[in-house]
This record gives C-alpha cells, sequence and structure tokens, in this order.
C-alpha cells in the first residue's frame, strides 16, 4: 500500500518531466534570454505588452528588444518551476511531520529542496551570465537531477517494488555503470545544446563525409571560458563544435553497449520486464538522435530527444532501485509489508 505523500510525490514527478521540456524548448527556440532580468522579465510579472510596459522595457533594458514570444516562452518555464518548487516544499514539510515514521524518507525530500534552491540560482544565472554554457548545462543537469530524485522519491513511497536480494552482484554493477555513463551522455547533451553544436555534423554515420573529420576537441572542451560575451547562438567555431558532436555520438556508442550488456543480464537473472523496458528506452532514444541529425534538428525531434534522455534516465534509476543492495533487516521489513498489501488487497480490504 502507498504511503503517505505518494500522489504528490508522483504529481511532482510529472510536473517535473513538464519543466524540463520546457527548458528544451526554451532553449530549442533561443529564449534563453527572451527575458533580459529575474526572475521577472524586463521588470514585470509577465512579458510587457502595453504602451507603458514596452516604454519601460526600451528605457531599461535598450540592448534587449521585446520578443514576445520568446518572452512567454521564457516566463511559461518559470511559472512551472516556481509550482514544482512549492510542491518539493510541501514534500519537505510532510517529511519532517513525520519524521520518524516506518518507511517515511526524511533525507531525500530535503535533499530535493536544497537542489530546487541551487536550481533557482543555476536560473537566475543563465540569464545573468548570458547563457554561459558552463552554467546552461549545469542548469539542465540539475532539472534531471530533480526529476530523477522525485522519481525515486515516488518509488520509496510506492510501497509496490520490494527489493531483490539475491541478484549476482555483477547485475548491480552493470545497472549502475549504466545510470553513470547515462548521467554522462546527458551531461554531453546539455554541452552540445549549450554550444549550438546539435548540427555541427549533419550526415550519418559520418561527419563531413570523413570518418574523423578536423575536430577542435581543445576549444570545444574550454571550460574556462570568458564570462561576460552573449553566448546567444554560440561563441566556437564549427571544429569545436564537431569535437562536440562527435564526443557526444561516440558516448553514445558507449552508453548502447553498456545498455545492451545490462539488459543481457537482467534477461539472465529472471527479470525480462526491466530488459525489455531498458532495450525500449534505448531504442526510442536512439532513433530520435538519428532523426536530429537526418533532418536537421527539428522543433518536436528535438524536444522529444530530451523527453527520450529522461525516460532512459528514469528506466535506469528504476533498475538500479529494484537491483539494489541493502541491508537485511530491510528486505525483511519491506518483504513483510509487501505481504501484508497483497493479503488485504486479495481479502477485499
Amino acid at each position: 500500500m502507498a504511503r503517505p505523500g505518494y500522489r504528490l510525490a508522483v504529481f511532482a514527478t510529472l510536473l517535473a518531466l513538464v519543466v524540463v521540456l520546457l527548458g528544451a524548448y526554451t532553449r530549442l527556440t533561443h529564449a534563453g534570454l527572451g527575458c533580459p532580468d529575474w526572475p521577472g522579465c524586463y521588470g514585470f510579472i509577465s512579458p510587457p505588452k502595453t504602451d507603458a510596459q514596452l516604454a519601460h522595457a526600451v528605457l531599461h533594458f535598450p540592448d534587449a528588444p521585446v520578443e514576445a514570444h520568446k518572452g512567454w516562452n521564457e516566463m511559461l518555464h518559470r511559472y512551472f518551476a516556481g509550482t514544482l518548487a512549492l510542491v518539493i516544499a510541501m514534500l519537505a514539510v510532510q517529511a519532517l511531520r513525520r519524521h520518524g515514521r516506518d518507511g517515511q524518507p526524511f533525507k531525500l525530500p530535503l535533499v530535493l529542496l536544497g537542489v530546487v534552491f541551487a536550481q533557482a540560482a543555476f536560473g537566475m544565472w543563465t540569464v545573468t551570465l548570458k547563457l554561459w554554457p558552463q552554467v546552461v548545462t549545469a542548469h539542465l543537469l540539475g532539472g534531471f537531477t530533480t526529476l530523477s530524485l522525485l522519481f525515486l522519491l515516488s518509488l520509496r513511497l510506492s510501497g509496490a517494488f520490494a527489493p531483490l536480494p539475491n541478484l549476482q552482484p555483477r547485475v548491480r554493477r552493470w545497472a549502475a555503470l549504466g545510470l553513470v555513463l547515462v548521467v554522462g551522455q546527458i551531461a554531453l547533451g546539455g554541452w552540445v545544446s549549450a554550444n549550438y553544436a546539435a548540427v555541427a555534423c549533419i550526415d550519418l554515420p559520418t561527419c563531413h563525409g570523413q570518418w574523423w573529420p578536423a575536430a577542435d576537441f581543445a576549444n570545444g572542451f574550454h571550460l574556462t571560458q570568458h564570462i561576460g560575451p552573449n553566448y546567444l547562438g554560440g561563441q566556437l567555431d564549427s571544429d569545436a563544435r564537431t569535437a562536440i558532436h562527435i564526443t557526444h555520438r561516440l558516448g553514445a556508442l558507449l552508453v548502447t553497449g553498456t545498455l545492451l550488456m545490462l539488459a543481457w543480464q537482467l534477461k539472465r537473472v529472471g527479470l525480462p520486464r526491466l530488459a525489455a523496458l531498458v532495450l525500449l528506452a534505448l531504442a526510442a532514444q536512439i532513433s530520435l538522435g538519428i532523426s536530429n541529425v537526418l533532418l536537421h534538428l527539428p522543433l518536436t525531434v528535438a524536444v522529444a530527444h530530451n523527453a527520450g534522455g529522461a525516460g532512459l534516465l528514469l528506466t535506469l534509476v528504476l533498475v538500479n532501485y529494484r537491483t539494489r543492495t541493502v541491508a537485511l533487516p530491510v528486505v525483511r521489513r519491506e518483504l513483510r509489508h509487501w505481504r501484508t498489501t497483497s493479503t488485504a488487497v486479495g481479502s477485499g480490504k
């Protein structure tokens, strides 16, 4: 039986997914600076529209002409992110009130609250530092971190999954490796997006018709770029963007090989559904990634690729949760809770 707070956690998880996708949509429509200030927009709670508001915007932000559609894209993302922060605060308050009760997570909701504060800071710096790639990438990773932790909280509150204590250690190792590599690949994807390198290569499987084209890895991964320029549209040259794009492709190959091995290991130990879920999420993400290149980054496919990354990450969180190592008393308690729940359902209680 689900514990108190489960439905709120599920709602927060879905809301976090919406926030992640809205963030992707904002980046892909070049609306990251649709509002040149934070947390408002040209000093207002919504993009300026009246003559007086537009005159105020021109006077105080002469270097940032008002583009209403970009302003609304940015503010819609902020509205949803603000709502998510309030929901997470509610989860943290509930955790404090129920602290010490059986099975109630305590640290995780508080960690989530800390992540939200960090995300707010990165959201501000994204604007004030004019889309500095390091901050944009960190902000994206923070969004995926929030989503993952909320999903983990939902799993812990669901009471639906007993741990699997008798799995071979190598299954857990492959699951952990898969999760680390997927997180790394998402970070690379964020770096691709922040430096506008998604269309640096427009052919497959080669790039610019070559298996190894000219690429400037030193500048492509130069993490001490100057703070100050407006990074909208990117500052790197073609060879540097090519290096970033190629690295993301190589990362995709590494993730693919690892997750194929993980799926095989899961099937071997009698978890075919988890194996199928891993393969499905992987196939969807690979297909979307290929479509992005061949179709030259259409908006719907690019946003779907972000959704696919989220789906793959949550799949690995689920796999690691199911195959986790836990202390024997915890195993017994969770199994007892699961059996009690099953008996109650079977008797119609």
